[in-house]
């Protein structure tokens, strides 16, 4: 849906909030990082899109938006996302990412490595 750059940036930006908050709860300091869908903006305007072309359901109004990120923080949300009614789902997505930690950095190849492909 949108190109390398703007998804890029936002991964980027996501790792980026979830490294300082754990660096900086310590100290007490919270970080939130939000993740909305296709919210009511100017944005569509300067991108050349017409927000409107969207289905009405994928489009979030700036007050929702807004309102679901401040609760989201008020309830100690590092990564709030407004649109998601299932937390469930945004829970096994990183606890998935997670379980990968200690498997990515080892001596050895990863045997599927090992196989040889036909040319």
């Amino acid at each position: 849906m949108f190109d390398g750059t703007y998804s890029g940036s936002k991964a980027f930006l996501l790792n980026l909030s979830l490294s300082l908050a754990a660096q900086l709860e310590p100290e007490g300091v919270r970080v939130q990082a939000v993740l909305p869908g296709a919210t009511r903006t100017e944005i569509w305007e300067r991108s050349g899109k017409d927000v409107d072309s969207f289905p009405a359901e994928m489009v979030m109004g700036v007050d929702d938006l807004v309102d679901a990120s401040l609760l989201g923080f008020d309830k100690g949300e590092t990564v709030t996302i407004p649109p998601l009614a299932d937390a469930g789902l945004y829970e096994a997505y990183d606890n998935a990412r997670l379980a990968m930690g200690p498997h990515l950095s080892k001596r050895d190849v990863a045997p599927r490595y090992r196989e040889t492909v036909a040319a």
